[in-house]
C-alpha cells in the first residue's frame, strides 16, 4: 500500500462544483451497499447512494466539515465529521472510490478525524452503520471502535450498529496498531 502524495484537506462547501464531486463520490461509493441489501428510493430515501447536492448543502449549514482525501490532485475520498453535544465527534458518509478500497485510504481519513476530535478535545469518534454489513463492522473493530448498541428504526429496513473509539484509547499506541 502506497499513500504517497495523499493529502486530506477541507473541502469549500460554498463551491458548488467540489460538493457535486463530493456527491459523485459518496453515491459511487455507496452503490454496491444498495445493491447488495436491496435498497430502494422507496423503502430507504436516505441512504447515501441517493444523495443530491441539495442534500450535502443543507448539511454544510450545520456545525460540520467536510474532508477530502487526494491522490495527487484526484479526489478519491471523502469524509464529514460533525461535533456532537456529547462531548464526540461523528463521522459520517466515510466514501472511497471503488478502485481505491482496500489500499489503505478509509484508515487515513479515520485518522485524520480521529485526530481532529483529540485536537479539538473530544472524548471520541462515534459512527453509525448498517449492522449487516459485517466486513464493514469488522474494519472499524480492527482500528478499535468498540460496539455501543443496535437500534431498528420504523423507516429503515435495516439494523442500525452505533459504534465508538474513545480518544484516551487512540492516545494509547498500545491499543490501537491500525495507524
Amino acid at each position: 500500500m502506497s499513500l504517497v502524495n495523499i493529502t486530506i484537506k477541507e473541502i469549500n462547501t460554498k463551491n458548488i462544483d467540489e460538493l457535486n464531486k463530493c456527491v459523485d463520490i459518496i453515491k459511487q461509493s455507496f452503490i454496491k451497499v444498495r445493491d447488495d441489501l436491496s435498497l430502494t428510493k422507496e423503502n430507504c430515501p436516505s441512504h447515501p447512494s441517493f444523495i443530491k447536492v441539495e442534500d450535502l448543502f443543507k448539511l454544510s449549514e450545520k456545525d460540520v466539515f467536510f474532508y477530502g482525501l487526494f491522490l495527487s490532485e484526484k479526489q478519491i475520498g471523502l469524509y464529514i465529521i460533525e461535533k456532537g453535544n456529547n462531548g464526540y465527534y461523528y463521522v459520517e458518509k466515510l466514501s472511497t472510490l471503488p478502485d481505491y478500497r482496500h489500499k489503505g485510504y478509509g484508515k487515513k481519513m479515520m485518522k485524520h478525524a480521529i485526530e481532529y476530535s483529540v485536537k479539538n478535545n473530544a472524548k471520541g469518534i462515534s459512527v453509525a452503520l448498517i449492522n449487516e454489513q459485517k466486513i464493514l463492522k469488522n474494519w472499524y473493530k480492527s482500528i478499535g471502535f468498540i460496539e455501543m448498541s443496535k437500534k431498528q428504526f420504523d423507516h429503515l429496513p435495516f439494523t442500525v450498529c452505533f459504534m465508538e473509539l474513545n480518544n484516551d484509547l487512540y492516545l494509547n499506541e498500545k491499543e490501537i496498531k491500525c495507524f
